[in-house]
C-alpha cells in the first residue's frame, strides 16, 4: 500500500449509493523532458491512457492499469523536478511487459516507430525469450 495514499468512502444519503476518492499527498511538480527537449509537467492521465490504449481487447484489468500507473509514479518521485520522457517508457514498457507481452508490444511498436519487419520480429523474439526465461525461473522457484 502507498502511505501517501489516503482512500474515503461515503454513502449518499439519498440514493445510498457509495462512493471512493483516493487523495495523495501533492508532491513538487514534475517536469517531463520530450525527446524533442521540449519540456512539459507530468499528466499521469496521459500515462494511464498511453497504457489503457496498449491494453485495449486484453484481458487487463482496471485495477492492474491504476496499480501500474500508481506503481511508475512512486518510482518517478526519485527524480528531483525533471525526468526524460525515456525513463517513463522504459519503466512503462517493464511494467507492461510483466503484465502482458501484447500490450508491450503494441507500446513498443508505436513508441519505437520499426521502419521494418526485421526489426519488429527480432522485438518479438526477445520478448519470447524474456517471458521464456521468467517462466522457467519461476517454476525453479516454485520447485
Amino acid at each position: 500500500r502507498n502511505a501517501s495514499l489516503v482512500r474515503r468512502r461515503r454513502e449518499c444519503i439519498q440514493c445510498g449509493r457509495k462512493f471512493t476518492t483516493q487523495e495523495r499527498v501533492e508532491e513538487m511538480p514534475l517536469i517531463v523532458i520530450k525527446n524533442t527537449d521540449i519540456s512539459e509537467p507530468f499528466n499521469r492521465n496521459k500515462l494511464r491512457e498511453s497504457i489503457v490504449r496498449a491494453c485495449i481487447k486484453r484481458s487487463v484489468q482496471p485495477e492492474t492499469i491504476e496499480r501500474v500507473v500508481s506503481e511508475i509514479e512512486n518510482e518517478l518521485q526519485e527524480y528531483i523536478m525533471e525526468v526524460p520522457t525515456r525513463t517513463i517508457v522504459s519503466k512503462m514498457l517493464q511494467k507492461l511487459l510483466s503484465i502482458d507481452a501484447v500490450a508491450y508490444i503494441r507500446y513498443a511498436s508505436v513508441y519505437y516507430q520499426y521502419q521494418d519487419i526485421e526489426t519488429f520480429l527480432n522485438e518479438l523474439k526477445e520478448i519470447k525469450e524474456k517471458t521464456a526465461a521468467e517462466t522457467l525461473q519461476l517454476q525453479h522457484t516454485k520447485s
